[in-house]
């Protein structure tokens, strides 16, 4: 069963966070509400966003400084942050949004296909590097088996190979339809390079496992980085 991904809608006003709600239902994501920049931050403390919409107009904490805590943790500094504003003050008010660590800063009122079409980009790679992330530690897990097997356990890894094989083939075709999808000029440099990175550390997991082959000579090896 595939986990939903979780999307932050910070935004002080009710009204806006339901028009947020009705925008992006359709992606059938689970949707987290946060009234302002403190609350955002304690949803953050906790659980794991694929992306966070964020009002840049609010009481209080207003929303680049609410980045900006996002950015100096190193739990939550690269989640992807799109700003939304009612107002606009030039190009000043928008380069403070993109130096506070936003990949994106919209105006309201805002084309509703647009947003929800920038927001499913982000969602996918999030679920791509989830998949990444569980591919990665099922290798570990029979390199981890492997060395036992060294030791005198015995343990058949054909069949997990094979297993392991099929399900990271399924994840490369994934993201390499992602990238054709990011292959023009109006796609967000963000997105992209968050894709190239996703196709990097596949690459290097495509390795371990071909390593891990018999009668490659690789036998039970390291892991090669996955940053």
């Amino acid at each position: 069963m595939v986990q939903k991904a979780k999307i932050l809608l910070v935004d002080d006003r009710p009204e806006n966070l339901l028009a947020l709600e009705a925008i992006l239902s359709a992606l059938d994501q689970t949707l987290v509400r946060a009234s302002s920049g403190e609350e955002a931050l304690k949803a953050l403390l906790t659980d794991d966003f694929a992306v966070i919409l964020l009002d840049v107009q609010m009481p209080g904490m207003d929303g680049f400084e609410t980045a900006a805590h996002i950015k100096r943790r190193e739990r939550t500094r690269d989640i992807p942050i799109i700003f939304l504003t009612a107002i606009n003050h030039g190009p000043h008010h928008t380069f403070r949004g993109y130096a506070a660590g936003a990949v994106d800063y919209i105006s309201k009122p805002f084309d509703p296909w647009v947003l929800r079409a920038k927001v499913s980009v982000f969602v996918e790679l999030y679920m791509k590097n989830c998949q990444l992330r569980e591919q990665a530690a099922l290798l570990r897990l029979q390199l981890e088996g492997t060395n036992r097997a060294d030791a005198g356990a015995v343990k058949e890894p054909a069949g997990l190979l094979a297993e392991l094989s099929a399900r990271l083939a399924a994840v490369e075709e994934q993201a390499e339809a992602l990238s054709k999808q990011l292959d023009d000029e109006s796609a967000d440099a963000a997105a992209v390079a968050t894709a190239a990175h996703l196709e990097r550390k596949l690459t290097g997991l495509r390795r371990a496992l071909d390593a891990l082959e018999p009668g490659t000579g690789g036998g039970a090896g390291t892991l090669p980085s996955q940053n």
